[in-house]
């Protein structure tokens, strides 16, 4: 018995072996197989193990199953008086193949047969004697084996069995070797060469190189459009426009690759945010990245490298300066005008009836919701450029007085007044103004530019003015 282990062993590590180097994958149609056989009978029938032979015939169908009949002859003794006994299994099986590697194969099989046992101690219509059984009986069967390729049509065959008579309560075991010739097959072709064969490939002209899924279809698995195995940048992010090899276009190299760019033609060089569009941070037109001045006060007029011009030299930047001729080595305030002039309104803006006393200046064009303290956001470029001078001027302490006309009661238009110049003082100090510097104050109607007699005076005086501080004592 050990001696058939160790040569069905070694035959089946042969068969693999050989099979790596001359098998090939194929299709095929009848199978015909024979070798020797090993059978070990049922306690019950007083019968020894015996060799003997097995030869099958096999027909293959889709699906990797084929259906084969068997039949088996061994020439056992009994275990009495040593005897002569011939035992026979004629089946038919349904055989479930397992492809290993490119031509071998492991396989399951079930099945339905009969067994015959004979001798000249069996007389018609005993089923048993003393010594052994006798007649036929109806087995059912089952068994697992290998099939080993030593070329594309010859393959070494091992399995091992059992057959079970339910009406006499027999078990037997068994196994078997031989060599299966496969005839009428053919090779296997794989056209586009994907390790798919043309009989399963879905995707027959697949080209050189691509990687494929169980079907031969090409993967994508970053779905760019250029399947794995040709892709170079296999995980290119979802959206992204990508070259032939797979990999980011990346059209005015900003660092973000095109179909993630929302603004496809920033100007080379120019600082951009995640979507790929320029950032200005001080914006004053002139992109981060190309802008040498990055800190320009919000309204400056800057040149094409983004910094800030000062015609008159007086510290003021162009654009910021109401008095842009002031004459050289003039004493200005925060808007670039003498304190004794004031400060003229910015271009485009209406004058009011009436004018500050000198050195102060009326921001106009800071609103404020009707009956609140809430700025209105049109406000918002006008305190900005206010915060721009006041940061580009360190000296410089300001006192911000809230106006109204004589609407109303008065003690409400002080209050009223006094909340609309504390907005205008947090807003500065939200954009980086000290606190220190600033000083709101309210006061109401009592001072007015004009007279209440119009809708005209009227708006006139309901302002905020800004007022320089003197410096502190010893300073």
């Amino acid at each position: 018995m050990r001696t058939c282990h160790r040569l069905v062993l070694a035959l089946g590590v042969l068969g693999l072996i050989t099979s790596r180097a001359e098998a090939q994958r194929r299709r095929y149609l009848i199978e015909v197989s024979a070798g020797p056989a090993y059978m070990t009978f049922d306690d019950a029938t007083n019968l020894h193990s015996a060799f003997g032979g097995a030869a099958r015939v096999g027909l293959w169908l889709p699906l990797n199953l084929s259906v084969e009949g068997e039949a088996l002859l061994t020439s056992p003794r009994t275990t009495v008086n040593g005897f002569n006994w011939t035992a026979r299994l004629f089946s038919g099986s349904l055989l479930g193949n397992i492809p290993v590697g490119r031509a071998s194969s492991v396989f399951l099989r079930a099945g339905y047969g009969t067994s015959q046992y004979d001798s000249d101690r069996c007389d018609s219509g005993i089923s048993f004697v003393d010594i052994g059984p006798c007649g036929s009986t109806p087995v059912v069967i089952g068994g697992v084996g290998f099939r080993a390729a030593i070329s594309p049509t010859i393959m070494i065959r091992a399995e091992g069995g059992i057959n079970h008579s339910t009406a006499k309560s027999l078990t037997n075991f068994g196994g078997a070797v031989g060599v299966s010739l496969m005839l009428g097959s053919k090779a296997a072709t794989d056209l586009d060469h994907d390790g798919v064969y043309d009989k399963n490939d879905r995707c027959g002209n697949t080209p050189r190189g691509v990687v494929v899924d169980v079907r031969g279809c090409p993967t994508d698995t970053d779905r760019d459009g250029v399947p794995d195995g040709l892709d170079r940048c296999p995980a290119t992010v979802t959206g992204t426009v990508v070259d032939a090899a797979g990999c980011p276009r990346d059209s005015d190299k900003d660092g973000v690759a095109d179909g993630l760019d929302r603004c496809p033609n920033t100007p080379a060089g120019a600082g951009v945010d995640a979507s790929g569009c320029p950032v200005d941070s001080d914006k004053d037109g002139v992109f981060d990245g190309l802008d040498r001045c990055l800190d320009t006060p919000v309204g400056a007029t800057v040149d094409q490298l983004g910094c800030p011009g000062d015609e008159d030299n007086d510290g003021v930047p162009d654009g910021i300066d109401r008095c842009p001729r002031t004459p050289i080595g003039q004493s200005v305030n925060a808007f670039g005008c003498p304190p004794s002039v004031g400060v003229p309104p910015a271009r485009g803006q209406a004058t009011s009836e009436g004018a500050p006393p000198a050195g102060v200046t009326v921001l106009r064009g800071v609103d404020f919701a009707p009956g609140s303290a809430r700025l209105d956001p049109r406000s918002y470029p006008v305190l900005d450029s206010l915060a721009g001078v006041l940061i580009a001027t360190p000296g410089l302490s300001v006192e911000i007085g809230g106006h109204t006309d004589n609407t109303g009661n008065a003690a409400s238009n002080r209050t009223i007044s006094r909340l609309r110049a504390e907005a205008v003082r947090n807003y500065l100090i939200a954009h980086k103004v000290p606190f220190t510097r600033l000083v709101a104050k309210g006061y109401g109607s009592s001072q007015p530019l004009t007279s209440d007699t119009s809708a005209a005076g009227r708006s006139a005086n309901r302002r905020v003015e800004v007022r320089p501080l003197p410096p502190p004592s010893g300073q």
